[in-house]
Order: C-alpha cells, then structure tokens, then sequence
C-alpha cells in the first residue's frame, strides 16, 4: 500500500488567501461609507471588493471550483468573525474618561447591517461568478479566460451589486438614489474587472505554470 503525501499549499496559494480575506474584510468594514471619485457616488467598498472577483477567478481557473468555493466560505467565516467582535467591542462598557464612544459606534453602528447586506451579496455574487467560469472553462476546454471571466463577472456583480444596495441602504435613500447607485457601482465593478483583465490572464497563466503539476483544476 502506498502512502501518499498531503499537498503542501504553495507560497503563492497562501499568498492568494490571504489577499482574498484581508480585502473581503476591509471591503466590509469600509462599505458604510459613500464616496465621490469623479463624479460618481459610490460606496466606499468599489476601491478593493472588484479584486475579490479577480482572485476568485484565479483560484477558479487554477486552483479548481472545489477550492473556489472554500475560500468563498473561509472569507464568509472570517467575515462574520471580524463583525462580531467589533459589535462586542461596541457594547462593552468604557471608562467614563473615554470620550469616543459616540464616534465608534457611529462608524461601526451600520455594520450588523452592512455585513447581512455584503454577506448577501458576496455570496451570490462569488458563487454564481465561480459557477459560470468552471462551467465556461469545461465548455471552452479552457480556453479564451478573458471572455470567460467577463461573462462570470457580468452575472456575479449584477447579482452582488443589486442585493448589497438594496439591503444596506433600502429605506435610507429614496428609489432614484438607490438605483443610480446600483448603476454606477455595478459598472464601476465591471469597468475595474476589465481593466484588470491583462494581468489576471498573466497572473492565471503563470500559476498555471507554477501549480499545475500539484493542483488539478478540473476538479468540480
């Protein structure tokens, strides 16, 4: 009987987890904020939360859906994980001498709802993404990863946008509101996912290179 070695995971699939929670994190933390980058109001989270999608779809093409979908979970529990403490820390009493309470739980106050809200859509969003670009990948023999990860993205941010402003902000702002930020958010996410796309394609093509005799991607 012949005994197998355990898979070590790589620098570079560590490396590719961390990133992918430490974003997903900051994303939600920083989500309750609504900013203005040239002329286009849109929550604070469209600075990082597009590179979920990219390194999604890099452990989706090279790492396979199995392991997609783990980091999908990995980032939902630490996601959870990071929330609650931060409300345990709100709730807690403080000495009278410290002042900031009110400006803490201000910033943090929004966050049981933000977090249900980007929970929502993260997963619809990730899941749906992963889904369609293993699928295309079988389909396409793995070819034209471009193509593939434009259409998994389109789905995957409509879905994820949609559901994020809709439970974060529905009854905060009127319909018009909430729509253009729909809109202008989901198009900045699709904007920012291709414009990436050169160096997802070169990123995905060297770990390829890298992994590809360790991982099996084809794994559903």
């Amino acid at each position: 009987m012949q005994n197998s070695q355990p898979v070590v995971p790589s620098r570079a699939f560590i490396a590719l987890a961390v990133a992918f929670v430490a974003v997903l994190i900051v994303s939600c933390l920083i989500a309750g904020k609504i900013i203005v980058v040239a002329g286009v109001t849109v929550p604070a989270s469209v600075l990082l939360f597009p590179l979920i999608y990219v390194i999604g779809d890099l452990f989706t093409e090279v790492y396979g859906f199995r392991t997609a979908k783990l980091m999908i979970w990995l980032g939902f529990a630490a996601n959870l994980f990071v929330v609650g403490i931060l409300l345990l820390t709100v709730a807690l009493p403080h000495p009278s001498f410290w002042s900031h309470q009110a400006a803490y739980r201000t910033v943090f106050g929004m966050a049981p709802r933000v977090l249900v809200a980007s929970l929502c859509g993260y997963l619809a969003g990730e899941f749906s993404n992963t889904f369609i670009l293993s699928r295309l990948k079988a389909a396409l023999g793995g070819r034209w990863l471009w193509a593939r990860a434009i259409c998994s993205s389109l789905v995957g941010e409509a879905l994820d946008t949609g559901l994020f402003i809709l439970v974060a902000f529905a009854g905060l702002f009127p319909k018009e509101v909430l729509l253009s930020l729909m809109l202008q958010q989901y198009l900045c996410k699709v904007g920012y996912e291709v414009a990436f796309l050169p160096v997802t394609c070169r990123l995905a093509a060297w770990l390829k290179r890298k992994e590809g005799c360790i991982y099996n991607s084809s794994r559903a």
